[in-house]
């Protein structure tokens, strides 16, 4: 199980399966940086999509050689878009990356029921994996950036997404926790009642969904015994389901602007792994963002 980015980075080095990276809007300086990065440890060729001039001009300033680089002028945000998923669709890349537009410029063409990257019979989602000290591992986090209010039917997809990457990981059983505002099932609170409803069905045997939970109670286990909680999740979850994208949203920015934890984005329902990460990350995020869809496409 790989407990952390580095060890992540490590495998894809040893593997030596060198991915293409379409990276469109990529006149942005950190999208442009992760990419420089990840080139330069060996593990990605890459096509840059967007603004010619001004990635040439970026490109200079890092030092890179724009030779080493196949460059499509496109700055119009749609069109780079559109190119950076019809290159996937066409094998010349393995993997789009969201570079300098908004995110729903970007989502346009993958979400394309004719020639987009959606699997059939899922929903895209967006999912933060984080680094965590006190387990000293990686979490999941899931969904704070595309399913805005997601009903029952919806969720179990999202689990099913989540589920699907940590077993990438190299998760063998994975724990789940539906969170909430507490810990009991609330007529007020929508989601708590969803969450009872989650856990109440059968997941197999190696998944475990639990909930209502109030987040500490899915981290720790002397809160949630001190609560009487005793399921196999409680202060031991892999997996965290947000209620909603609100609570999702401010979750994952938490952890970089309090917790100053690493993370990074994955999609999940796509035909290939996909980079989608907010313009406000730092390079670093994008790097590992770069490196968990190179571990999907390797699967």
């Amino acid at each position: 199980m790989f407990r952390n980015f580095d060890e992540i980075e490590k495998y894809i080095k040893k593997r030596k399966d060198v991915k293409r990276i379409a990276l469109c809007g990529a006149h942005d300086e950190a999208a442009l940086s992760a990419v420089v990065d990840a080139r330069r440890e060996g593990i990605i060729h890459s096509t840059l999509i967007g603004d010619e001039a001004k990635i040439r001009e970026l490109l200079k300033q890092k030092g890179e050689s724009e030779e080493i680089y196949e460059i499509i002028d496109q700055p119009r945000e749609k069109a780079a878009a559109r190119t950076s998923v019809q290159l996937v669709l066409e094998g010349k890349a393995d993997i789009p990356m969201k570079g300098g537009m908004p995110s729903a410029v970007y989502l346009m063409p993958i979400m394309d029921p004719m020639n987009g990257l959606m699997e059939k019979g899922s929903i895209l989602s967006s999912i933060t994996v984080f680094y965590y000290p006190d387990y000293d591992r990686l979490m999941f986090l899931t969904d704070p950036a595309l399913n805005i209010t997601p009903n029952l039917d919806e969720k179990k997809i999202l689990i099913k997404n989540a589920v699907k990457l940590a077993k990438i990981f190299g998760f063998v059983k994975v724990n789940v926790a539906a969170l909430s505002a507490l810990e009991k099932v609330s007529c007020d609170i929508p989601g708590s009642i969803e969450a009872e409803q989650l856990a109440e069905m059968d997941w197999g045997e190696d998944i475990v969904v639990a909930g209502p939970f109030a987040l500490d109670n899915a981290l720790d286990v002397e809160t949630a015994n001190h609560k009487g909680i005793t399921s196999e999740a409680a202060g031991n979850a892999d997996v965290l389901l947000v209620p909603d994208i609100c609570a999702g949203n401010i979750l994952h920015k938490s952890l970089h602007y309090f917790a100053h934890l690493p993370s990074a984005s994955a999609m999940g329902g796509s035909k290939s792994p996909v980079v989608f990460t907010s313009r406000s990350d730092s390079p670093e995020s994008k790097y590992y963002s770069i490196l968990i869809a190179i571990l999907q496409s390797l699967e």
